[in-house]
């Protein structure tokens, strides 16, 4: 049985060589990415029995994925590996500020052959929670759509709960057509994972406590407001909390950080920990993974993670 299972699309993330500008850029170093897949990373690394839904190309890039993948302990036998549909691309540019902006090869995408009707209804059935995004749906929007659809009817059957990141990418689509993807999911969300700015194209508000009401009307129980570099904010059961941000020991890669935040507050609830502690965990990880380069090199182990937060001696030698 899983704890976390999530469904997405993988890539191959070619990270650059040198920082500015990508036109600049001569080299790059081969990762591996995708929203659902490092939360998924995420998860495993801090202990969590977890597995993903998805399809790769067969083809080297989608090979390496799959062994990567499977070397990180996550199930992958709902992993097909289909012809014809090359493994989705991204280049990354990451300017000296450790902000950076990423340019999307995944039209064609092989997740477009996963239907609603292939799902593993058991397999769901199996897990305590799964883990949705926005990045699935904005690939393709009406056969992700209903693909979302049918994992979540499952999940809600089986007494499951159901986490949820808009994690909006506008250079997938646009503003107009997220919202209203999105907004149909809300009323069978658990725990909404939300930064400010993807919750103010939402709901219309910016304010957190506004953003909180807004959510309460959809019947949302969790919800977290990623802030960045000024912390989040969290609501449960009445209880609203204003967490601190932990200080990265330097930015160098800002990709990551809010998959990591959702690893982190995702093994929270499933721990049953109180709202504080599992935000302070939860910002904990995303200040851990900006100080590494790529997608979830950064993603740390929960020993790592009970270390930085002075809860487990440092063994140097």
């Amino acid at each position: 049985m899983n704890d976390v299972l999530t469904i997405g699309d993988a890539m191959i993330t070619f990270n650059p060589s040198s920082k500015g500008p990508l036109r600049f850029v001569h080299s790059f170093e081969r990762k591996v990415g995708g929203a659902e897949l490092n939360v998924a990373i995420g998860c495993a690394r801090l202990g969590l029995k977890t597995g993903w839904i998805s399809r790769l190309g067969n083809d080297e890039f989608g090979r390496y994925i799959l062994h990567f993948i499977r070397g990180e302990g996550i199930d992958v036998s709902e992993v097909k590996l289909v012809d014809g549909y090359p493994t989705s691309l991204n280049f990354k540019e990451i300017l000296e500020d450790g902000s950076g902006r990423t340019f999307y090869y995944r039209a064609n995408s092989p997740t477009t052959t996963l239907t609603a009707e292939a799902l593993n209804e058991e397999y769901i059935q199996k897990a305590k929670l799964l883990h949705i995004t926005g990045v699935f749906l904005a690939i393709d929007k009406e056969k992700n759509a209903e693909v979302l659809k049918r994992a979540v009817s499952i999940a809600k059957k089986s007494g499951m709960l159901i986490s949820l990141d808009p994690n909006i990418r506008l250079k997938l689509w646009s503003k107009e057509e997220a919202k209203e993807a999105l907004t149909t999911f809300l009323p069978y969300v658990d725990i909404l994972l939300t930064g400010e700015e993807e919750a103010e194209l939402l709901f219309g508000v910016r304010n957190p406590k506004e953003i909180i009401e807004r959510c309460k009307s959809y019947g949302i129980s969790y919800i977290a407001i990623k802030k960045g570099e000024k912390g989040s904010v969290g609501y449960y059961d009445g209880q609203y909390i204003e967490a601190p941000p932990v200080k990265p020991r330097k930015v160098v890669d800002t990709v990551g950080a809010g998959d990591g935040f959702d690893a982190g507050f995702i093994y929270g609830v499933l721990k049953g920990w109180k709202l504080e502690r599992t935000l302070q965990f939860a910002n904990t990880i995303g200040s851990m993974v900006v100080s590494v380069s790529g997608d979830n090199e950064g993603l740390p182990y929960l020993e790592d993670v009970l270390v930085q937060l002075g809860e487990k001696a440092f063994i140097e030698r």
